[in-house]
């Protein structure tokens, strides 16, 4: 925690529409860095990340949610009649920022477009992420992760051209389009200390792919060729006799000579096909075959151990359930613990940034509609009008 107490984001109060997890892991960083995170969720089902993975017998406190969605509160809202709308325009009264991750039209047709949101408040920040953008031919379709690495050539581009193409395992088109929609939430909060008014900001999963490819891209647009580094010839994966080592042979003078020495074969760099960085792209296969061979032959602990003795690149070939017990996550503090409604054991995985006069903070992820009545009571609804509103089953 700041010495002051306070945290970056403190009084800040922001509207969530979002649901799975562009969004959602959008808001859960402004929440772990203070701002008041009001998650609306439509009643009986809530965020489809609640559900989407089958997990627990009542279906609403899956890991999946629970990673996407600490220190925010949630009320269920019935948003097909007036009076779900009216709580609405009260919240934006009060409220800094709104992020919805709909698709473009979704929300103006339930009238909380930037123009209606303006009204109520000019300075409300508007935060939207989409598929594909707010206009173009493909701005009315459904966005997700994978068509995302599909369309922006991600998926078409691997280290082995060879092999064939595949969905890539870890949602990188989510992750990164949340992450820039707080950076853009971040500016403008920002810029309206300057101006005193909002603005909106609209951040795109496929926009996101084609930034991520941004070297690989200007040279494309700039030289017409192909960069992928992944088939550099001194780079790769290989199977040990307990595992794999991946090795990146760049950044020496002669890194083709220290990557001999380390597998205790001659020096291939002397050999007039593999003399030149040209000829090493040009014989990589035959190249990468000598390689596969020499590691096949003892441990991933013996290889590390000559790799690192002539200062390589390289590296374990790890699970994710390696990795979430090693010490290094453990000194970075990448694993974070709370208890859930039931003090059961909630395990996340921490903010990846690490600031030194602020920790992030640690709410358990809300039960659907777990906090309505408070902020009704907030917003200054009296007792019997939150319990009508109840009744009507306008507030879940």
């Amino acid at each position: 925690m700041a010495a002051n107490g306070k945290l970056p984001l403190d009084g800040i109060r922001v509207v969530d529409f979002t649901q799975v997890m562009m969004g959602p892991c959008a808001t859960q960083m402004l929440g772990d860095y203070g701002a008041d995170v009001i998650k609306i969720e439509r009643p009986g089902a809530g965020d489809l990340s609640r559900t989407a993975i089958p997990d627990d017998p009542g279906g609403l406190d899956n890991p999946v949610f629970f990673s996407l969605n600490r220190n925010k509160r949630s009320i269920a809202l019935d948003l097909r009649g007036e009076k779900g709308k009216q709580v609405v325009r009260d919240l934006i009264k009060t409220a800094d920022v709104v992020v919805n991750n709909f698709r473009p039209g979704v929300l103006e047709r339930m009238g909380f477009g930037y123009a209606e949101l303006r009204k109520i408040n000019k300075r409300i920040i508007n935060a939207v992420g989409s598929g594909f953008g707010p206009s173009g031919p493909n701005a009315h379709k459904g966005g997700q992760d994978v068509l995302a690495q599909a369309l922006t050539g991600v998926m078409h581009r691997r280290s082995d051209m060879a092999a064939p193409m595949s969905i890539y395992a870890t949602a990188l088109a989510d992750y990164s389009a949340g992450m820039h929609l707080v950076q853009g939430v971040l500016l403008a909060l920002y810029q309206r200390e300057r101006t005193g008014e909002g603005q909106e900001i609209n951040v795109s999963l496929y926009n996101s792919m084609l930034a991520m490819q941004m070297q690989e891209a200007a040279m494309s647009l700039m030289r017409g060729r192909d960069l992928n580094w992944g088939a550099m010839p001194l780079s790769g994966v290989f199977a040990t006799t307990d595992g794999a080592v991946v090795l990146v042979g760049a950044f020496k003078q002669n890194p083709l000579r220290d990557i001999c020495t380390a597998l205790e074969i001659a020096d291939l760099s002397t050999d007039p096909r593999y003399d030149t960085f040209p000829n090493q792209v040009k014989n990589r296969p035959q190249l990468q075959a000598i390689f596969r061979e020499r590691f096949a032959s003892n441990t991933t602990a013996h290889w590390l151990k000559r790799l690192e003795e002539q200062d390589l690149l390289c590296a374990p070939v790890r699970s994710l359930a390696e990795a979430l017990v090693d010490e290094q996550t453990a000194v970075n503090a990448m694993v974070v613990q709370m208890n859930g409604a039931g003090n059961d054991p909630i395990k996340l995985v921490a903010s990846p940034i690490a600031m030194s006069d602020a920790a992030i903070r640690l709410n358990r992820p809300p039960r659907l509609g777990e906090h309505g009545r408070d902020i009704l009571r907030e917003l200054g609804y009296a007792p019997a009008s939150i319990d009508s509103l109840v009744a009507e089953g306008v507030v879940a």
